[in-house]
């Protein structure tokens, strides 16, 4: 394999690895044969070259997914004989997200818990939708900070969210009327990109016996 980018490490042990993704890169393949964030993580854990590492790069899973601007943590299975666990686990929402957003305006609520059903845009393939025939969402948000700059006045939100739909969080917040700043398919374009970072993961690992609890700070906040 040609020498790939290599993501920042945030934590790892046999079994799992996360790692910081910057934004433009994929996490999945989509067909095109673009480089993702899998393959950054392949090659580097090949790079690395013991047995357990090419055993890891062979059985690499991912276990979320983030947009292809959002930015921060992303975890990855490293063995199929313990995949099965930590698919359970994403499935019964046993990992704990919280996410820093920067949005347009200021809300006059301190805190508040989003729960429109998100179901696909009809009218544009890309986007996401509030829409009553849509699959259950619920998004929890929290005031950290207002900014203002002039006229201009932004929020910086503390994000949770108990579900993960396709664009929950940037859905739920355009449609509360506060959309992620750079946010070019539920807000507008911004020069400095899409403000939309998995700030933290928590989760007790039955594998370790660990409870583990990772970081990454928004490079912007």
């Amino acid at each position: 394999m040609p020498r790939l980018d290599a993501p920042d490490i945030l934590f790892e042990s046999p079994t799992l690895i996360a790692v910081d993704k910057p934004a433009g890169i994929i996490v999945h393949g989509d067909g095109t044969g673009t480089q993702t964030l899998t393959d950054q993580v392949r090659s580097l854990l090949e790079r690395r070259g013991t047995e357990a590492d090419r055993v890891a790069a062979r059985d690499l899973q991912c276990l979320q997914r983030l947009d292809r601007e959002t930015t921060g943590i992303v975890l990855f299975s490293k063995s199929k004989a313990t995949q099965g666990t930590y698919d359970r686990m994403v499935a019964e929402h046993a990992f704990e997200k919280r996410y820093q957003a920067l949005v347009e305006g200021a809300p006059a609520w301190r805190e508040r818990t989003f729960t429109w059903p998100i179901g696909r845009d009809r009218h544009d393939a890309r986007r996401m939708r509030v829409s009553r025939t849509g699959k259950a969402a619920v998004t929890h948000a929290t005031v950290a900070r207002e900014l203002k700059q002039g006229k201009r006045v932004r929020t910086l939100l503390n994000v949770a969210i108990e579900t993960g739909r396709k664009h929950q969080i940037r859905a739920h917040l355009a449609h509360a009327g506060f959309p992620v700043v750079g946010d070019q398919l539920y807000g507008r374009f911004d020069p400095a990109g899409l403000m939309l970072h998995a700030c933290r993961l928590t989760f007790d690992d039955p594998i370790s016996c660990e409870h583990i609890d990772i970081r990454s700070p928004a490079p912007w906040a």
